[in-house]
Protein backbone atom coordinates (compact mmCIF):
# COMPACT_ATOMS: atom_id res chain seq x y z
CA UNK A 1 0.00 0.00 0.00
CA UNK A 2 1.63 3.17 -1.07
CA UNK A 3 2.00 5.93 1.68
CA UNK A 4 2.79 9.98 0.75
CA UNK A 5 6.25 10.65 1.48
CA UNK A 6 5.96 14.33 3.40
CA UNK A 7 9.77 15.11 3.35
CA UNK A 8 9.54 14.82 -0.74
CA UNK A 9 6.59 17.65 -0.27
CA UNK A 10 9.02 19.70 1.62
CA UNK A 11 11.83 19.79 -0.93
CA UNK A 12 11.36 21.91 -3.45
CA UNK A 13 14.69 20.31 -5.55
CA UNK A 14 12.88 16.96 -5.14
CA UNK A 15 9.52 18.22 -6.79
CA UNK A 16 11.13 20.31 -8.99
CA UNK A 17 13.22 17.17 -10.44
CA UNK A 18 10.03 14.57 -10.46
CA UNK A 19 7.61 17.11 -12.33
CA UNK A 20 9.38 16.79 -15.39
CA UNK A 21 6.77 18.83 -17.53
CA UNK A 22 6.23 21.74 -14.65
CA UNK A 23 2.74 20.69 -13.78
CA UNK A 24 3.27 22.80 -10.56
CA UNK A 25 4.06 26.16 -12.42
CA UNK A 26 1.34 25.42 -15.01
CA UNK A 27 -1.28 25.51 -12.82
CA UNK A 28 0.14 28.94 -10.81
CA UNK A 29 -0.44 30.25 -14.08
CA UNK A 30 -3.90 30.03 -13.99
CA UNK A 31 -4.67 33.78 -12.98
CA UNK A 32 -2.00 35.07 -15.90
CA UNK A 33 -4.50 32.24 -17.76
CA UNK A 34 -7.43 34.32 -17.35
CA UNK A 35 -6.14 37.42 -18.17
CA UNK A 36 -4.19 36.63 -21.40
CA UNK A 37 -7.61 34.44 -22.37
CA UNK A 38 -9.50 37.64 -22.28
CA UNK A 39 -6.91 39.31 -24.20
CA UNK A 40 -7.23 36.67 -26.68
CA UNK A 41 -10.90 36.48 -26.97
CA UNK A 42 -11.99 40.08 -27.00
CA UNK A 43 -9.14 40.32 -30.12
CA UNK A 44 -10.77 37.35 -32.07
CA UNK A 45 -13.84 39.32 -32.20
CA UNK A 46 -16.51 37.73 -28.92
CA UNK A 47 -18.56 39.93 -29.13
CA UNK A 48 -19.76 38.72 -32.87
CA UNK A 49 -20.74 35.52 -31.40
CA UNK A 50 -23.75 33.91 -32.85
CA UNK A 51 -24.24 37.37 -35.13
CA UNK A 52 -24.20 38.83 -31.56
CA UNK A 53 -27.66 37.53 -31.34
CA UNK A 54 -29.17 35.21 -28.55
CA UNK A 55 -29.49 31.37 -29.98
CA UNK A 56 -32.66 28.98 -29.38
CA UNK A 57 -30.00 26.94 -27.51
CA UNK A 58 -26.78 26.17 -26.61
CA UNK A 59 -24.38 22.95 -27.48
CA UNK A 60 -20.95 22.40 -25.69
CA UNK A 61 -18.65 20.13 -26.44
CA UNK A 62 -15.43 19.32 -24.67
CA UNK A 63 -13.75 16.26 -23.06
CA UNK A 64 -11.16 14.78 -21.15
CA UNK A 65 -9.32 17.36 -19.43
CA UNK A 66 -11.17 20.18 -20.84
CA UNK A 67 -14.70 18.21 -20.05
CA UNK A 68 -14.72 21.00 -16.78
CA UNK A 69 -15.68 23.43 -19.37
CA UNK A 70 -19.13 21.51 -20.09
CA UNK A 71 -19.92 20.95 -16.83
CA UNK A 72 -18.99 25.25 -15.72
CA UNK A 73 -21.63 26.69 -18.17
CA UNK A 74 -24.11 24.09 -17.31
CA UNK A 75 -23.88 24.84 -13.48
CA UNK A 76 -23.74 28.62 -14.35
CA UNK A 77 -26.54 29.05 -16.51
CA UNK A 78 -29.30 26.44 -15.52
CA UNK A 79 -30.80 28.84 -12.86
CA UNK A 80 -31.46 31.86 -15.29
CA UNK A 81 -30.33 31.11 -18.38
CA UNK A 82 -32.94 32.32 -21.16
CA UNK A 83 -32.39 29.70 -23.49
CA UNK A 84 -31.51 25.60 -22.78
CA UNK A 85 -27.58 24.69 -22.48
CA UNK A 86 -27.01 21.22 -23.85
CA UNK A 87 -23.70 18.93 -23.20
CA UNK A 88 -22.08 16.73 -25.45
CA UNK A 89 -18.82 14.89 -25.13
CA UNK A 90 -18.81 12.86 -28.93
CA UNK A 91 -20.76 12.60 -32.00
CA UNK A 92 -23.10 12.39 -33.23
CA UNK A 93 -24.27 15.86 -33.27
CA UNK A 94 -28.62 15.69 -31.67
CA UNK A 95 -30.96 15.76 -34.87
CA UNK A 96 -32.40 19.37 -33.27
CA UNK A 97 -29.22 21.30 -34.09
CA UNK A 98 -29.64 23.57 -36.71
CA UNK A 99 -29.21 27.11 -37.63
CA UNK A 100 -30.63 28.51 -35.14
CA UNK A 101 -28.00 27.49 -32.64
CA UNK A 102 -24.75 27.97 -31.19
CA UNK A 103 -22.31 24.85 -30.91
CA UNK A 104 -19.45 25.47 -28.63
CA UNK A 105 -16.42 23.33 -29.26
CA UNK A 106 -12.94 23.48 -26.54
CA UNK A 107 -9.89 21.16 -27.38
CA UNK A 108 -6.69 22.75 -26.43
CA UNK A 109 -4.87 20.58 -29.36
CA UNK A 110 -7.97 21.39 -31.46
CA UNK A 111 -7.54 18.14 -32.34
CA UNK A 112 -9.89 16.11 -30.32
CA UNK A 113 -12.16 13.45 -32.38
CA UNK A 114 -15.15 14.25 -30.58
CA UNK A 115 -15.38 18.03 -30.33
CA UNK A 116 -13.74 18.52 -33.69
CA UNK A 117 -16.21 16.03 -35.29
CA UNK A 118 -19.48 17.71 -33.53
CA UNK A 119 -17.78 21.31 -34.89
CA UNK A 120 -17.59 20.06 -38.53
CA UNK A 121 -21.17 18.50 -38.35
CA UNK A 122 -22.64 22.24 -37.19
CA UNK A 123 -20.78 23.90 -39.91
CA UNK A 124 -22.52 21.38 -41.68
CA UNK A 125 -25.98 22.20 -40.89
CA UNK A 126 -25.29 26.11 -40.50
CA UNK A 127 -25.11 26.27 -36.57
CA UNK A 128 -23.21 29.31 -34.88
CA UNK A 129 -19.86 28.37 -33.91
CA UNK A 130 -17.46 29.19 -31.09
CA UNK A 131 -14.52 27.36 -30.86
CA UNK A 132 -11.34 27.09 -28.12
CA UNK A 133 -7.81 25.55 -28.94
CA UNK A 134 -4.65 25.82 -30.59
CA UNK A 135 -4.24 28.62 -33.59
CA UNK A 136 -3.32 26.58 -37.01
CA UNK A 137 -5.14 23.84 -35.94
CA UNK A 138 -7.98 21.37 -37.38
CA UNK A 139 -10.34 22.90 -35.05
CA UNK A 140 -9.81 26.32 -36.05
CA UNK A 141 -10.37 25.70 -39.63
CA UNK A 142 -13.52 23.96 -39.43
CA UNK A 143 -14.63 27.02 -37.39
CA UNK A 144 -12.70 29.57 -39.99
CA UNK A 145 -14.38 27.82 -42.89
CA UNK A 146 -17.90 28.50 -40.99
CA UNK A 147 -17.18 32.14 -40.48
CA UNK A 148 -17.51 31.48 -36.19
CA UNK A 149 -15.31 32.69 -33.95
CA UNK A 150 -12.11 31.31 -32.96
CA UNK A 151 -10.25 31.39 -29.74
CA UNK A 152 -6.01 30.41 -29.61
CA UNK A 153 -5.18 29.23 -26.31
CA UNK A 154 -2.91 32.61 -25.40
CA UNK A 155 -0.72 30.49 -22.64
CA UNK A 156 -0.02 27.19 -23.69
CA UNK A 157 0.63 24.27 -20.67
CA UNK A 158 1.79 21.20 -21.06
CA UNK A 159 -1.52 19.27 -20.63
CA UNK A 160 -5.48 20.15 -20.64
CA UNK A 161 -6.14 19.52 -17.05
CA UNK A 162 -3.33 22.53 -16.21
CA UNK A 163 -4.85 24.79 -19.25
CA UNK A 164 -8.47 25.15 -17.60
CA UNK A 165 -8.35 28.10 -17.10
CA UNK A 166 -7.44 29.31 -21.16
CA UNK A 167 -10.03 27.32 -22.50
CA UNK A 168 -12.84 28.29 -19.88
CA UNK A 169 -12.29 31.69 -20.00
CA UNK A 170 -13.66 32.65 -23.55
CA UNK A 171 -16.52 30.79 -22.99
CA UNK A 172 -17.76 32.59 -20.13
CA UNK A 173 -17.18 36.10 -21.52
CA UNK A 174 -19.41 34.57 -24.61
CA UNK A 175 -21.82 33.44 -22.56
CA UNK A 176 -21.95 37.12 -20.53
CA UNK A 177 -21.99 38.45 -24.39
CA UNK A 178 -25.28 36.28 -24.70
CA UNK A 179 -26.55 36.92 -22.00
CA UNK A 180 -26.39 33.53 -20.42
CA UNK A 181 -24.47 33.74 -17.72
CA UNK A 182 -23.61 36.87 -15.81
CA UNK A 183 -19.86 36.57 -16.01
CA UNK A 184 -18.53 40.11 -17.18
CA UNK A 185 -14.72 41.16 -17.22
CA UNK A 186 -14.61 42.95 -13.77
CA UNK A 187 -15.84 39.13 -12.08
CA UNK A 188 -13.26 37.24 -14.07
CA UNK A 189 -10.13 39.53 -13.06
CA UNK A 190 -12.01 38.79 -9.47
CA UNK A 191 -11.58 35.25 -10.20
CA UNK A 192 -7.69 35.72 -11.52
CA UNK A 193 -7.12 37.09 -8.38
CA UNK A 194 -8.22 34.42 -6.53
CA UNK A 195 -5.99 31.83 -8.78
CA UNK A 196 -3.38 34.25 -8.45
CA UNK A 197 -3.94 33.95 -4.29
CA UNK A 198 -4.62 30.28 -4.26
CA UNK A 199 -1.42 29.86 -6.30
CA UNK A 200 0.89 31.85 -3.70
CA UNK A 201 -0.49 29.88 -0.73
CA UNK A 202 0.12 26.50 -2.55
CA UNK A 203 3.39 26.74 -3.51
CA UNK A 204 5.98 24.33 -3.47
CA UNK A 205 8.11 26.35 -1.19
CA UNK A 206 5.37 26.14 1.10
CA UNK A 207 6.07 23.82 4.18
CA UNK A 208 3.71 20.84 4.36
CA UNK A 209 2.04 21.99 7.70
CA UNK A 210 1.27 25.41 5.98
CA UNK A 211 0.56 24.62 2.55
CA UNK A 212 -3.15 23.78 2.31
CA UNK A 213 -2.87 21.50 -1.05
CA UNK A 214 -0.22 19.53 0.98
CA UNK A 215 -2.23 19.44 3.91
CA UNK A 216 -5.19 17.80 2.35
CA UNK A 217 -2.55 15.82 0.19
CA UNK A 218 -1.00 13.96 3.27
CA UNK A 219 -4.60 13.48 4.97
CA UNK A 220 -5.74 11.24 1.61
CA UNK A 221 -2.51 9.37 1.26
CA UNK A 222 -3.26 5.63 1.41
CA UNK A 223 -6.87 6.49 1.60
CA UNK A 224 -9.83 5.13 -1.07
CA UNK A 225 -10.76 8.90 -1.96
CA UNK A 226 -14.48 10.00 -1.61
CA UNK A 227 -14.77 13.59 -2.64
CA UNK A 228 -18.22 15.25 -1.75
CA UNK A 229 -20.09 18.33 -2.49
CA UNK A 230 -22.42 19.66 -0.41
CA UNK A 231 -25.06 21.42 -3.79
CA UNK A 232 -24.60 21.98 -7.04
CA UNK A 233 -21.53 24.17 -7.42
CA UNK A 234 -19.08 22.04 -5.22
CA UNK A 235 -20.57 18.93 -6.99
CA UNK A 236 -19.13 20.27 -10.10
CA UNK A 237 -15.72 20.86 -7.72
CA UNK A 238 -15.91 17.38 -6.74
CA UNK A 239 -16.34 15.59 -10.23
CA UNK A 240 -13.46 17.97 -10.89
CA UNK A 241 -11.21 16.86 -8.23
CA UNK A 242 -12.04 13.31 -8.58
CA UNK A 243 -10.83 13.47 -12.02
CA UNK A 244 -7.45 15.05 -11.29
CA UNK A 245 -6.85 12.44 -9.06
CA UNK A 246 -7.58 9.89 -10.97
CA UNK A 247 -5.80 10.74 -14.14
CA UNK A 248 -2.89 13.14 -11.82
CA UNK A 249 -2.34 10.97 -8.89
CA UNK A 250 -3.50 7.51 -10.15
CA UNK A 251 -5.53 7.06 -7.06
CA UNK A 252 -9.40 5.75 -8.16
CA UNK A 253 -11.81 8.37 -6.47
CA UNK A 254 -15.47 8.45 -6.05
CA UNK A 255 -17.54 11.91 -6.23
CA UNK A 256 -21.03 13.04 -5.24
CA UNK A 257 -23.33 15.93 -4.62
CA UNK A 258 -25.79 16.47 -1.91
CA UNK A 259 -28.71 15.66 -1.22
CA UNK A 260 -28.34 12.92 -3.89
CA UNK A 261 -24.92 11.17 -2.67
CA UNK A 262 -26.05 11.18 0.91
CA UNK A 263 -27.28 7.75 1.41
CA UNK A 264 -24.63 5.80 -0.77
CA UNK A 265 -21.73 7.73 1.55
CA UNK A 266 -23.18 7.03 4.40
CA UNK A 267 -24.02 3.27 3.72
CA UNK A 268 -20.20 2.98 2.73
CA UNK A 269 -19.07 3.87 6.01
CA UNK A 270 -20.24 0.23 6.74
CA UNK A 271 -18.30 -1.44 4.29
CA UNK A 272 -14.94 -2.83 4.21
CA UNK A 273 -13.55 0.26 3.59
CA UNK A 274 -15.37 2.07 6.07
CA UNK A 275 -15.63 0.87 9.57
CA UNK A 276 -16.15 -2.96 7.94
CA UNK A 277 -18.27 -5.69 10.10
CA UNK A 278 -15.14 -6.96 11.86
CA UNK A 279 -14.54 -3.62 13.08
CA UNK A 280 -18.01 -2.86 14.02
CA UNK A 281 -18.82 -6.24 16.16
CA UNK A 282 -15.60 -5.78 17.58
CA UNK A 283 -14.45 -5.95 21.60
CA UNK A 284 -13.91 -2.24 21.53
CA UNK A 285 -16.85 -1.02 20.03
CA UNK A 286 -14.74 -0.89 16.19
CA UNK A 287 -11.15 -0.07 14.95
CA UNK A 288 -8.27 -1.72 13.84
CA UNK A 289 -6.34 -4.69 15.72
CA UNK A 290 -3.56 -3.30 17.72
CA UNK A 291 -2.16 -6.35 18.10
CA UNK A 292 -1.97 -6.71 14.44
CA UNK A 293 1.27 -7.53 13.00
CA UNK A 294 1.72 -6.07 9.51
CA UNK A 295 4.77 -8.28 8.85
CA UNK A 296 2.94 -11.85 9.37
CA UNK A 297 -0.73 -10.32 9.02
CA UNK A 298 0.04 -8.32 5.86
CA UNK A 299 -0.67 -4.44 5.32
CA UNK A 300 -3.60 -2.92 6.51
CA UNK A 301 -6.87 -2.66 4.12
CA UNK A 302 -6.66 0.61 2.63
CA UNK A 303 -9.36 2.76 4.54
CA UNK A 304 -12.06 5.61 2.85
CA UNK A 305 -10.80 9.35 3.10
CA UNK A 306 -13.68 11.88 2.59
CA UNK A 307 -13.38 14.91 1.38
CA UNK A 308 -16.09 17.44 1.86
CA UNK A 309 -16.05 20.50 -0.41
CA UNK A 310 -18.13 23.22 1.30
CA UNK A 311 -19.99 25.97 -0.21
CA UNK A 312 -20.62 29.12 1.93
CA UNK A 313 -23.66 29.99 0.04
CA UNK A 314 -26.30 27.15 0.74
CA UNK A 315 -29.66 27.23 2.87
CA UNK A 316 -29.75 26.23 6.13
CA UNK A 317 -31.14 22.72 5.88
CA UNK A 318 -28.60 21.86 2.78
CA UNK A 319 -25.96 22.66 5.54
CA UNK A 320 -27.60 20.62 8.12
CA UNK A 321 -27.58 17.60 5.49
CA UNK A 322 -23.95 18.56 4.74
CA UNK A 323 -22.70 18.52 8.33
CA UNK A 324 -24.87 15.44 9.06
CA UNK A 325 -23.12 13.42 6.63
CA UNK A 326 -19.65 14.81 7.74
CA UNK A 327 -20.18 13.80 11.49
CA UNK A 328 -21.56 10.08 10.64
CA UNK A 329 -17.94 10.07 8.72
CA UNK A 330 -15.97 11.58 11.56
CA UNK A 331 -17.80 8.95 13.91
CA UNK A 332 -16.20 5.65 12.35
CA UNK A 333 -12.77 7.21 12.56
CA UNK A 334 -11.92 7.13 9.03
CA UNK A 335 -9.84 10.67 7.77
CA UNK A 336 -11.95 13.71 6.80
CA UNK A 337 -10.65 16.77 5.36
CA UNK A 338 -13.28 19.99 4.89
CA UNK A 339 -13.20 22.90 2.58
CA UNK A 340 -14.65 25.47 2.17
CA UNK A 341 -15.00 27.45 -0.96
CA UNK A 342 -14.54 31.27 -0.49
CA UNK A 343 -17.14 33.93 -1.26
CA UNK A 344 -17.87 35.59 -4.36
CA UNK A 345 -20.15 34.87 -7.49
CA UNK A 346 -20.33 31.57 -7.88
CA UNK A 347 -17.53 31.37 -10.39
CA UNK A 348 -14.98 32.93 -7.89
CA UNK A 349 -16.61 29.95 -5.15
CA UNK A 350 -15.49 27.18 -7.74
CA UNK A 351 -12.08 28.62 -9.04
CA UNK A 352 -11.21 28.78 -5.47
CA UNK A 353 -11.91 24.91 -4.73
CA UNK A 354 -10.81 23.81 -7.82
CA UNK A 355 -7.42 25.32 -7.70
CA UNK A 356 -6.79 24.08 -4.66
CA UNK A 357 -7.95 20.49 -5.23
CA UNK A 358 -5.90 20.67 -8.65
CA UNK A 359 -2.51 21.88 -6.48
CA UNK A 360 -3.56 18.76 -4.18
CA UNK A 361 -3.66 15.78 -7.02
CA UNK A 362 -0.38 16.97 -8.34
CA UNK A 363 1.16 16.80 -4.61
CA UNK A 364 -0.32 13.57 -4.12
CA UNK A 365 1.44 12.42 -7.25
CA UNK A 366 4.75 13.86 -6.55
CA UNK A 367 4.58 12.50 -2.54
CA UNK A 368 3.80 9.21 -3.92
CA UNK A 369 6.74 9.16 -6.33
CA UNK A 370 4.93 9.66 -9.35
CA UNK A 371 5.77 12.34 -12.21
CA UNK A 372 1.96 13.78 -12.55
CA UNK A 373 1.77 14.47 -16.29
CA UNK A 374 3.47 11.15 -17.71
CA UNK A 375 1.88 7.92 -16.86
CA UNK A 376 3.31 5.09 -19.10
CA UNK A 377 0.33 2.90 -19.44
CA UNK A 378 -1.71 6.21 -20.59
CA UNK A 379 0.87 6.52 -23.47
CA UNK A 380 0.77 2.92 -24.00
CA UNK A 381 -2.99 2.87 -24.68
CA UNK A 382 -2.19 6.03 -26.84
CA UNK A 383 -0.08 3.55 -28.70
CA UNK A 384 -2.49 0.78 -29.15
CA UNK A 385 -5.31 2.83 -30.28
CA UNK A 386 -3.68 5.40 -32.81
Amino acid sequence: MAWVDENRLDDPEALRTLDSRDSLRSLASAGAQVRRAVVSAQEAGVQRVAGGERPRSVLVAALGGSALVCDVLELLAEPGSPVPVAVRRDAPLPGWVGPLDLVIAVSQSGRASGPLALAAEAARRGASLLTVGASESPLADVCARAHGVHVDVALPTPSSRTALWSLLTPVLLAADVLGLVPCPTPTLERVADILDEVAEECRPSSESFVNPAKVLAVGLGGTVPVVLGDGPLTGVAAMRAASMFARTARVPTTHGALPDAASQVVACLDGPFGSGPDEAAGPAGGGSDIFADPYIDGPSSPRLGLLALRDPDLPPDAVALADAVVASARETGIPVLEQQARSGAAIERLASLVALTDFTATYLALALGLDPSVSRHVTELRDRTS
